[in-house]
């Protein structure tokens, strides 16, 4: 499945830099941010906070309209999802207390397909996406601290890059407004999420099965360069 994902990235990438060249078609860069956290049925969900992490890209945007009032803009981004651990005590069965610090990146592969309406600058947009899983970092840390002898230890409980927990395909939507200058540049605040749950179903000691029916989302805010064309 990943070299499927990387031919089809590839494969859009040439389709977009030989199209860049017809008319009424622009190639774009973007670049920007990610503030994300998870959403649907969290467990203990004030224990995990919101993370800031990177999104960035290449963009084709092809004009269904003369006035390019209405447009079709697929993307391919390197964004990066997940969530930070609230520094949070409670208690184990053995009577230790425990806290669990660290954050967890995902690092995904989103090709959203994005259906786009330019009021004179003012910016709507919503489409589809398509996520791939690249890779995962797990810095997560507990501190266990003895409730007989008050010694303290500090264990990493999860492997940082293992992804046999996780469904590495999803689908969901992109939604946001914006603003586009008349030289190609814009400003785009969007949201994203998932249909489907990223932790695998039959799957329950992930994060001690709080994320069992959990999705990715995020807040997006970036600066985008359509690049005239010819």
């Amino acid at each position: 499945m990943k070299k499927t994902v990387i031919a089809l990235a590839s494969l859009l990438s040439v389709a977009t830099i030989s199209a860049s060249r017809a008319q009424g078609v622009r190639l774009g860069l973007r670049a920007g941010a990610n503030y994300s956290n998870l959403a649907g049925d969290v467990q203990n969900e004030s224990t995990y906070n919101n993370k800031i992490g990177f999104l960035g890209g290449v963009m084709l945007n092809a004009a269904l309209s003369d006035d390019e009032f209405l447009s079709v803009q697929p993307e391919i981004l390197f964004s990066q999802k997940g969530f930070e651990n609230k520094p949070t005590e409670y208690k184990s069965i053995t009577n230790s207390m425990q806290k669990r610090e660290g954050k967890v990146n995902y690092n995904y592969l989103d090709v959203p397909v994005l259906f786009k309406i330019n009021a004179s600058g003012l910016v709507f947009e919503a489409g589809p996406q398509y996520s791939y899983l690249l890779s995962v970092k797990d810095e997560t840390t507990v501190t266990t601290t003895s409730g007989l002898t008050g010694n303290t230890r500090t264990t990493t409980t999860h492997d940082q890059k293992d992804l046999s927990n996780l469904n590495r395909n999803e689908l969901g939507y992109v939604a946001g407004i914006g603003y586009q200058a008349e030289n190609g540049v814009s400003l785009n605040l969007r949201y994203t999420g998932a249909f489907s749950d990223f932790v695998k179903s039959d799957d329950g000691k992930y994060f001690e099965g709080d994320l069992s029916n959990a999705r990715q989302s995020a807040v997006q805010l970036s600066l985008g360069y359509l690049i005239p064309s010819k």
